[in-house]
């Protein structure tokens, strides 16, 4: 017998358009636009109509709309489309203005976007003086030089490493005695270790952390371990020769029992007069472990509002004492930790969304340097005058959304000025054609952008950036991969033509016309980065053993 094909009734579909349609160039697509525009020209009987949907009805189907109307994912109304097209970020009508968050213009027309001084408000100040402003003025400031040094800008890749870890980069630290060495954490706890130096030579500790690695302090005593912070509630001391880890702290010893009761670690640093490891969770609190004994010396202290994440703390270089916190509920917080206890805090800066970072200056410790996700850096020239109000706001493209480490402004250690500082962008400029984020060098006395350094290779975002603190190099993490950026003249000199100095890890070293894995993280990975030499295929180095180990822990 033939197949017998069952026939039943479907319901009505009906497509709305959107009113602004494009015109098409291909004249068959102008007959069937014509054909149905005379289609839509007929006039049907509303009698018709009702006795079509009622009939469907009695049948037990109701008609299916499909809309084809532009939604906005802002503010989820239709008639206009916002977010990024291209290289250009085109803002909702019904929304402020992207990037400094004052209505009546966009983000393209907006004054601090090309302003000469990068956006600067200045903020209001009273004018008084205390008697601990003056001793500042009188012992503190002769350590500053009067004369500014000159800037010395990283702005080309001298090395690379691509997809160096399988999750986003999370944190970066340079070692404390040897210049090549950096360390890396991610989003899936692992510990890097690269001699930059070398190249080659890198190492991936894999079973230390189970989750995020937010933060990391080498040991002050000891240059061969280093503390870090998880979101897996955990602080490790791992050396880094063996890669054996240390567990000092777990703030989750019966595992998983539900969100309310999982605690996650974050800010993250290290008292060396009181061997002390700080810490601080995702509700609000405040740990302290001895590093000599490895263990708790005292209760948890409410630092900030309970249920909140606790994202930054900073010890001050020159009086340990005082610590400066900051969390999620739009306060940095300064702390006397020979008195500490919840509500004790010496000063509280409020801002208007979340604080992402908080740093003392690194040399004097009389200024204070915020970043929160307003788009703001706001900058406070002495902690022994009025901290009411900061000194100044600095318009800044930093606010994301998700799947990003956070943007944070960090100090130039070298700077003796005490005025240069580094931050990635998050809005994409339009170079040549090409949208990308370049890392932006601020002048945080004046407010003016004193460089931008990007590469035509690297068009992913670039949120975590470190600077060295004895030479003139910068390290930043663009989602699984490192970038070692020295100035231009130093960089065309120091290494020989035929050392290869881009080194691909993983997926990134097969074929580049290969699709990327599906278990990568949301915040792109098209970060191949090609050489510009186009010359013949090296072969790849086999990997030496560094002093630390080439031994990938499993």
């Amino acid at each position: 017998m033939p197949p017998q094909t069952r026939r039943s009734s479907f319901p009505k579909v009906v497509i709305e358009r959107d009113t602004e349609s494009e015109e098409s160039s291909s004249e068959d697509e102008a007959v069937e636009e014509e054909e149905e525009q005379e289609e839509a020209n007929v006039v049907v009987p509303e009698e018709t109509i009702e006795a079509e949907a009622s009939e469907l009805k009695k049948k037990g189907k109701t008609p299916i709309t499909i809309t084809l109307k532009k939604v906005c994912k802002v503010c989820k109304k239709t008639g206009h489309e916002a977010g990024f097209r291209g290289a250009t970020y085109i803002d909702c009508p019904m929304k402020p203005c992207f990037l400094c968050k004052m209505p009546g213009h966009t983000t393209m027309t907006c004054p601090h976007r090309v302003a000469t001084e990068y956006g600067i408000v200045p903020a209001p100040r009273k004018n008084t003086t205390t008697s601990l402003e003056f001793v500042f003025q009188r012992q503190l400031q002769p350590r500053l030089p009067p004369i500014k040094p000159a800037y010395v800008i990283p702005d080309q890749v001298h090395c690379a490493v691509i997809r160096y870890h399988s999750r986003r980069v999370a944190c970066l630290e340079f070692h404390p005695t040897n210049n090549n060495i950096l360390l890396s954490g991610d989003k899936k706890g692992q510990l890097g270790i690269w001699d930059f130096g070398k190249v080659h030579e890198k190492t991936i500790y894999g079973n230390i952390h189970n989750c995020i690695l937010n933060n990391m302090k080498f040991n002050p005593t000891n240059g061969g371990s280093i503390y870090a912070a998880s979101s897996d509630g955990t602080i490790s001391c791992t050396d880094l020769e063996t890669g054996i880890s240390l567990s000092l702290m777990n703030l989750n010893p019966n595992g998983w029992e539900g969100p309310s009761r999982w605690r996650m670690l974050y800010g993250l640093d290290v008292n060396s007069d009181k061997s002390v490891v700080l810490v601080a969770d995702n509700f609000g609190y405040l740990y302290m472990a001895d590093m000599r004994s490895n263990n708790i010396i005292s209760k948890p202290t409410l630092i900030h509002k309970k249920g909140t994440k606790v994202v930054g703390l900073n010890c001050n270089p020159l009086q340990p004492d005082l610590l400066l916190s900051c969390g999620n509920d739009h306060f940095a917080r300064i702390w006397d930790m020979r008195r500490l206890e919840a509500g004790s805090s010496l000063y509280n800066l409020e801002h208007k969304r979340v604080v992402s970072s908080a740093y003392f200056s690194p040399q004097s410790g009389s200024k204070i340097l915020t970043t929160s996700l307003d788009n703001r850096i706001r900058v406070w020239d002495s902690i022994f005058g009025n901290l009411d109000y900061p000194s100044r706001e600095i318009v800044h493209s930093h606010d994301f959304n998700r799947y990003l480490t956070a943007f944070r402004a960090e100090w130039d250690p070298k700077d003796s000025s005490e005025s240069l500082v580094v931050i990635g962008r998050y809005i994409s400029e339009n170079y040549d054609g090409a949208a990308l984020h370049p890392i932006d060098f601020i002048n945080i006395s004046t407010g003016q952008l004193v460089a931008e350094v990007m590469d035509p290779n690297i068009t992913t975002i670039s949120p975590v950036n470190k600077l060295h603190p004895r030479e003139d190099i910068l390290a930043s993490g663009s989602s699984r991969s490192l970038f070692i950026w020295r100035p231009k003249k130093l960089s065309n000199i120091a290494q020989p033509r035929e050392e290869k100095r881009i080194l691909l890890c993983g997926e990134a070293s097969k074929k580049h016309t290969k699709k990327h894995d599906h278990n990568s993280d949301d915040d792109s990975d098209n970060d191949i980065f090609r050489g510009k030499d186009k010359g013949p295929k090296q072969k790849k180095l086999p990997l030496k053993s560094s002093s630390y180990s080439s031994r990938k822990s499993r």
